[in-house]
């Protein structure tokens, strides 16, 4: 089932038609102990009609990264989302963000500390044994029943979308975090192929769908010239190395099949080990053999890449709508204003297929506002994080203050010049960080965010274009236990070290093809069987959920 913002947004919309307002309960049940109360211990259920939480100061600790500041902010409490919030709840946050370049480390700090602040928001797949595994360490706590109790907005949602609600839980039911939901495919989709459609133009060439129409616009963005400076300086395509075996697989899901582990007929498969696999390498080396590939693409960094892109010598490559398509286009409007990217489906073997795979997100990605056992004030917490599900809560952290950063025109929030065409020449992103945080928060990210962050036509296209494969075959988030984790992480290790340094050797004609066998015993030996069975008993409880 495939949820649109529209149903989300109906959702939204009728829980603040029900005056979804939030109590006053100040203190908490006044427990001093570390253990958090149960549901029935403290706080009214009932709420008043001003959205008032607290009738008296209550100030609660979150721990959550600050990627999304604005330059000049020092923390999300000089966010105005986030100061309106306060306002109208009652409840003050002390943020605590994490040195950036040092989250990881610092996160896992914090997880060994035992002490811990009322919130912490993260992506739980970074935990040995996810958000399971933080709950059975009891760090943080099972929220279902007071999700029931004191957040009408996201138990409505929840009940209204029991996909999303399976998704959101583990094996055995529970609720981890007030989550980050992408319900819409088109926020779960951000990346594919994209190509110089100026150069296919040039040269008489339609948009290649399938592998063998791939292989004959390649050949002829080397041969013919496409930039038409009278140098035979193009390179017909970059794939950066770790891309080609990534979750968004380029090329290989034209074999339907991935580099990871995905699914066939409803059974977990690896990849790298298939049949097919070794169909997609022979066809990778072959074009690299024929300088088709860049033949630097494994040393390839994200600057060199940007210098190719700019220097007007590359053909096509995997590329983000964003970071992409809209950085390369704004850089190269002044320098060549035939130059034009349009994002490309994911190719076919056979022409007219539907794409059977792709980049796409899962509704819920494991990012939420967890709340710890040494929070004092779990329900007030509770309300407090809800109000993001609700319908004021949805449009502050979508898209900020209106008559500021958005204004509503005909019916559709549209961000202001001082968000799209920032008079200090801020970038989106940061020109919005002032205002709202629209991406990575527990609250239901809103489409419209995302058809105004991808305004050009060209990314716009590319969004619909790359949303069209099937991606049946993508496996849904598992839970997995700690012993499974441990042993996951110590079996793909060295496997996915060896697949890759392997897809180089066999690229690269290192290593011949003729030895794809071995190369699959290998990774047998290194225990993907093991790895495997962990895998479906993992989705086989996800089935069960």
């Amino acid at each position: 089932m495939k949820y649109g913002y529209q149903k989300t947004a109906a959702v939204l919309a009728a829980l603040t038609a029900m005056t979804v307002a939030l109590s006053a309960c100040a203190g908490g049940n006044g427990n001093n102990s570390s253990a958090a109360p149960s549901p029935q211990q403290s706080g009214a259920s009932e709420t008043p009609a001003d959205g008032k939480i607290v009738s008296s100061p209550l100030a609660l600790t979150d721990y959550v990264q600050s990627g999304t500041l604005a330059s000049g902010m020092k923390s999300f409490n000089d966010m105005a989302a986030y100061q309106e919030t306060e306002k109208i709840t009652g409840i003050h946050i002390d943020f605590r963000h994490p040195t950036v370049g040092q989250e990881k480390n610092q996160f896992n700090l914090l997880m060994s500390s035992g002490q811990y602040p009322d919130i912490i928001e993260w992506g739980w797949n970074d935990y040995p044994g996810g958000g399971v595994g933080a709950m059975n360490a009891g760090i943080i706590i099972p929220l279902n029943d007071y999700i029931d109790k004191y957040a009408p907005n996201l138990s409505k949602l929840l009940t209204d979308n029991p996909d999303i609600r399976k998704e959101i839980s583990t094996d055995d039911g529970r609720i981890y975090a007030f989550p980050f939901l992408r319900s819409d495919p088109y926020l779960r989709t951000y990346q594919g192929l994209a190509i110089r459609q100026d150069w296919l133009d040039t040269l008489g060439l339609q948009v290649p769908t399938t592998i063998d129409e791939w292989h004959t616009v390649l050949q002829a963005f080397k041969t013919k010239d496409p930039n038409q400076n009278g140098k035979a300086d193009e390179i017909p395509l970059l794939i950066a190395k770790d891309t080609l075996l990534n979750f968004s697989n380029v090329f290989l899901n034209a074999w339907g099949t991935t580099g990871r582990f995905n699914l066939q007929d409803g059974k977990v498969v690896f990849g790298p080990i298939q049949p097919a696999y070794k169909e997609f390498l022979q066809t990778m080396h072959d074009w690299y053999a024929e300088g088709l590939i860049d033949r630097d693409y494994a040393a390839t960094d994200g600057k060199q890449k940007d210098a190719k892109w700019t220097g007007d010598v590359l053909g096509a490559s995997e590329l983000a709508v964003g970071g992409g398509i809209g950085k390369y286009t704004t850089a190269m409007a002044a320098k060549n204003p035939k130059f034009n990217l349009a994002g490309v489906p994911y190719p076919t073997l056979n022409k007219g297929d539907k794409p059977v795979l792709g980049q796409r997100e899962p509704i819920f990605n494991s990012t939420g506002a967890a709340i710890t056992k040494d929070n004092k004030h779990v329900i007030e917490t509770v309300k407090w994080l809800d109000f993001k599900y609700g319908e004021v809560g949805h449009m502050l952290f979508n898209f900020g203050i209106e008559g500021k950063s958005y204004e509503m025109k005909d019916g559709y929030p549209t961000y202001t010049d001082e968000v799209m065409k920032n008079p200090d020449g801020l970038a989106f992103a940061a020109a919005i960080g002032k205002y709202a945080v629209p991406f990575g928060g527990p609250f239901v990210q809103d489409k419209r965010y995302q058809e105004q962050n991808a305004s050009l036509p060209q990314q716009k296209a590319a969004l619909n274009t790359w949303m069209a494969a099937d991606n049946d075959g993508l496996l849904p988030p598992l839970t997995f236990t700690n012993e499974e984790s441990a042993r996951l992480a110590a079996i793909m290790t060295d496997v996915n070290t060896y697949r890759d340094e392997m897809f180089d050797k066999f690229v690269m004609g290192a290593e011949p093809l003729d030895n794809f066998d071995k190369f699959v015993k290998t990774i047998q030996g290194m225990g993907i069987q093991e790895a495997l069975d962990i895998e479906q008993a993992a989705y086989d409880r996800y089935l069960k959920r």
